[in-house]
């Protein structure tokens, strides 16, 4: 199964299907109040999809909530293990959309799609948008294991970054990468030996992914003969980044890791800092 659909695949509407808008910000409930797609149950970044930051070297500003909390969540939103999972948001992806097709991805359900072009995609297409709450019906908590699948911590990240046979990606800004700028975390630059590859050019001009041959060039060439199992992929917080996990996976590249903290922890720690590049 891609990880894409297009607004116009009949599956958007099909009987076992779920809708979810994963927002991001503190106005994220009122802009889905606003406007979103019919039967489309609300899902909130920074609620919902992180835990409460009380350290962020600990984790970063995004760190995972613990599983048991995200299977309690997705009883709430009616997800089973049989349940076709569709998740947008109105970012092209990027937020909470991404973030919420890696998690259910790494507790083992692979029957998750994201809206290619998010909510813009439907406004384009002409879709009747609702103002109403959704209210899913509640089923059983979702059964997982102890841990997220694929995720890699600050030690291993600071190694795979000067070994030849790994690559650390961080797909932020390159004016961030660099540190040119810093509008979020308290240090700028980036990880000492990681690749910058920005998110932004997995994104046509219309807010959609790129066709899946050319993304897998882009990547291919980023990532050069190291196995994709040994690829590490960051961001500012851990959301980003899974914007380019899921372009890799519709490129047909499965195995990079996501390290959570990204920099939003590193550059709490006291660590090397990277200001030119690779």
């Amino acid at each position: 199964m891609s990880p894409l659909i297009e607004i116009n695949d009949p599956a958007m509407a099909g009987a076992n299907t779920i809708l979810i808008d994963a927002r991001a910000g503190q106005d994220a409930h009122q802009r889905y109040l606003a406007g979103h797609l019919k039967n489309a149950a609300f899902v909130d970044l920074d609620k919902d999809l992180a835990s409460k930051v009380t350290d962020a070297s600990i984790g970063g500003r995004h760190p995972l909530p613990d599983i048991h909390d995200f299977a309690n969540l997705l009883g709430k939103l009616g997800i089973t293990p049989q349940s076709h999972v569709i998740v947008y948001d109105d970012k092209a992806g990027a937020f909470g959309a991404a973030r919420f097709w890696w998690m259910l991805k790494a507790i083992g359900h692979d029957n998750i799609q994201v809206l290619n072009g998010g909510l813009n995609a439907a406004v384009t297409a002409g879709i009747e948008l609702s103002t109403d709450e959704y209210k899913p019906v509640a089923v059983s908590p979702y059964p997982v294991a102890n841990d997220f699948k694929g995720t890699v911590d600050i030690e291993e990240t600071g190694a795979a970054a000067h070994d030849n046979n790994r690559i650390v990606i961080d797909v932020r800004e390159t004016p961030r990468y660099l540190g040119q700028t810093e509008p979020i975390d308290l240090v700028a630059g980036h990880i000492p030996g990681a690749f910058n590859l920005p998110y932004i050019y997995n994104l046509d001009v219309d807010g959609k992914y790129r066709p899946a041959e050319t993304l897998r060039k882009i990547y291919d060439d980023a990532i050069a003969d190291v196995a994709h199992q040994n690829v590490i992929v960051h961001c500012g917080s851990g959301v980003t980044a899974c914007h380019t996990l899921l372009g890799m996976e519709y490129a047909g590249i499965s195995g990079p890791k996501l390290y959570v903290g990204s920099w939003s922890e590193w550059s709490r720690r006291d660590l090397p800092v990277g200001t030119t590049k690779r």
